[in-house]
């Protein structure tokens, strides 16, 4: 997810605006030779600029969708996998600069949220919100405690409609964060902390110990920690640090259709909303 649609769509939305002004007022070909008559530079800003405002209104403030690249967020989200985010939840922004000027909510822990990636803000990432500002983190061989307590984990039988993707050490477990109750997947005697830089190598409060197996972080104000359901195939707090909450873009709702790669027909067999 590394393009902004935007940067098309507010300078197209602003040209027809300021076309079919300026005839309205100005040039008033319409008025003077009839619909279909004038230039087709203004037939078009006519004819488009409603359509572009009403989507532009739609994707800054309420609705975006997305499509997932990568099994980050697997068992949740799948590769091909399009989905609906939810805008307003975490305030009303300007798009392109993307300043805050209405604040209408925050993220609560367990959301599945998209943001602009911290270390390169132009491309956009989707992670399990897992600490709130505030927070104190300890992840003790396998299990997260969240402000003292322990997330519930729950071994469970999961089979992907992906198996051919999937691993003998695959291991999945519902678990259960916030208001959000979901299933992710850890392999066996990998353990992908050992080799995350932030929680290693930055000093932010604690070292990892054990060779990853243990590690504790406090979330700073104004931040929020993020990790991928596919915990040891996941880029993501870990690796490079805090969230701020200036790159959240929205909390991901429903997924709408589903794409595998190449010539292959879109589905609908995963529609559905994510928890």
């Amino acid at each position: 997810m590394d393009f902004d649609f935007n940067l098309i769509l507010v300078p197209a939305t602003l040209i027809f605006v300021a076309i079919w002004l300026l005839d309205k007022f100005v040039l008033k070909q319409r008025q003077t030779r009839g619909k279909g008559n004038e230039n087709f530079i203004i037939t078009w800003a006519y004819d488009f600029w409603p359509v572009l405002t009403v989507v532009l209104i739609l994707r800054s403030f309420l609705y975006e969708p997305f499509n997932i690249p990568s099994d980050s967020m697997v068992p949740t989200l799948e590769t091909g996998d399009f989905i609906l985010v939810n805008k307003f939840d975490y305030g009303v922004k300007l798009p392109i600069v993307n300043t805050k000027i209405i604040d209408t909510g925050h993220p609560e822990r367990g959301d599945v949220a998209v943001f602009r990636y911290p270390p390169q803000p132009t491309i956009s990432y989707i992670k399990r919100i897992i600490g709130l500002p505030g927070d104190h983190i300890v992840y003790d061989h396998g299990q997260l405690i969240i402000n003292g307590q322990k997330v519930e984990k729950v071994p469970v039988e999961f089979s992907r409609e992906k198996d051919r993707m999937d691993t003998p050490n695959s291991m999945y477990h519902k678990e259960t964060i916030g208001e959000h109750t979901f299933t992710m997947r850890e392999l066996e005697n990998v353990n992908v902390a050992r080799q995350a830089p932030f929680i290693n190598y930055v000093d932010n409060g604690k070292y990892s110990t054990e060779n990853g197996l243990y590690w504790e972080i406090k979330v700073p104000e104004g931040y929020y920690f993020a990790m991928g359901d596919n915990r040891d195939q996941s880029a993501d707090s870990r690796f490079w640090g805090f969230v701020p909450e200036e790159n959240l873009t929205g909390r991901a709702f429903y997924i709408w259709m589903h794409k595998e790669p190449g010539f292959k027909m879109p589905s609908f067999n995963r529609n559905g909303m994510i928890d």
